[in-house]
């Protein structure tokens, strides 16, 4: 029967401080994101017991790894680690990169073996058994590393930014392996990442870390729906405003006032998508929009098949349109525009 993890806890590194709480269910990929320096790869290190906590527990399952009077040591706590740069070991063939979990279990060299070229085979990986790492691609690496972990038999994986040092392509490729051997392993799994997009195509639920604070958590839904900080904004692409809310109309902090179509009153955030703004190069008369107010053209980019615009105003606003549009509008950095947005577009809730 596959085991739940969970840290709860503290553990300070110089002046930084970290503060845990979360878990991950048998089964559930957990996805934590945050900017450089929120404490990502200090979570991993307290659960692999490369670090120890100050207060709280380390658990998994009934055991717990990390406690006051309690420390398991790294290699006796069952956990798959990969890491960002593979770290296979370069003196080692492939085969038995793969098979040293099961040897440093005191299994037999043939046996560890054996099993260790299964696991090349299920991912496609059986034709360089016998390469040497530096003979890999960063590619083959990372699935290597990834048979490494898978192989010894691990109760909960830790993967720490397994994709950020591949291209493209190859990201691609073996981010949907990853997704199909994700969906069959049993145990927990924690995903550390910066990439929403890795985030939302790997993980059932996102745990966001910033300043050694657990932020917000939730389904991938909860936070693209409803982001609580504005580095959760920016990385869901949304505009996110903190204001007060009475009776449909929210005073912004930053100074405007936005109508919303929820009842609630008091301290909430609202969110408003780029993609909800219509964007006019003069007052518009007629337009059944409750939010209306004017502005200039501060940046324009790319973003895929649509324009990214940066809108000065009370308040400022990310706005997507077509390339059509901003050949259309003639729209450029200073040009003057109006902004509308419907208040059923504005997402009012509790801060």
């Amino acid at each position: 029967m596959s085991a739940a993890l969970s840290v709860a806890g503290r553990v300070t590194v110089g002046a930084f401080d970290l503060a845990l709480d979360l878990a991950a269910a048998p089964g559930e990929v957990v996805a934590v994101l945050g900017p450089n320096g929120a404490g990502k790869s200090t979570l991993l290190r307290v659960i692999a017991g490369l670090l120890s906590l100050d207060e709280g527990e380390v658990r998994l399952g009934d055991r717990v790894l990390d406690a006051p009077g309690v420390y398991v040591r790294p290699q006796d706590r069952r956990l798959g680690f990969v890491f960002q740069d593979h770290r296979l070991f370069p003196h080692l063939r492939v085969v038995d990169n793969v098979a040293f979990g099961a040897r440093s279990r005191d299994v037999g060299r043939a046996t560890a073996r054996a099993e260790a070229h299964q696991w090349l085979q299920r991912l496609g990986l059986a034709d360089l058994a016998r390469r040497r790492p530096r003979e890999l691609s960063g590619g083959q690496a990372q699935r290597v590393a990834l048979a490494r972990a898978l192989a010894s038999g691990p109760e909960a994986l830790l993967l720490d930014e397994p994709l950020a040092a591949l291209d493209v392509q190859t990201r691609a490729d073996v981010q949907a392996e990853l997704r199909r051997h994700l969906a069959d392993f049993a145990g927990p799994t924690l995903l550390v990442t910066h990439d929403p997009i890795e985030a939302l195509l790997l993980a059932r639920r996102i745990v966001v870390l910033e300043a050694g604070r657990v932020v917000q958590q939730g389904s991938a839904a909860e936070i693209t729906g409803r982001p609580r900080t504005p580095y959760v904004a920016r990385l869901v692409g949304m505009n996110l405003y903190a204001g007060v809310a009475e009776h449909g109309v929210v005073t912004l902090d930053g100074g405007g006032h936005l109508a919303v179509a929820d009842v609630v009153d008091g301290p909430v955030h609202v969110a408003v998508r780029p993609s909800a703004f219509t964007v006019h190069t003069s007052p518009p008369d007629h337009t059944s929009a409750r939010n209306v107010w004017s502005g200039a053209v501060a940046t324009l980019a790319p973003l895929g098949d649509r324009i990214r615009l940066t809108v000065g105003g009370t308040p400022e606003a990310l706005v997507d349109v077509t390339a059509a549009a901003v050949a259309e509008l003639g729209l450029a950095p200073g040009v003057p525009v109006w902004l509308s947005a419907k208040a059923t577009d504005a997402v009012a809730y509790p801060r």
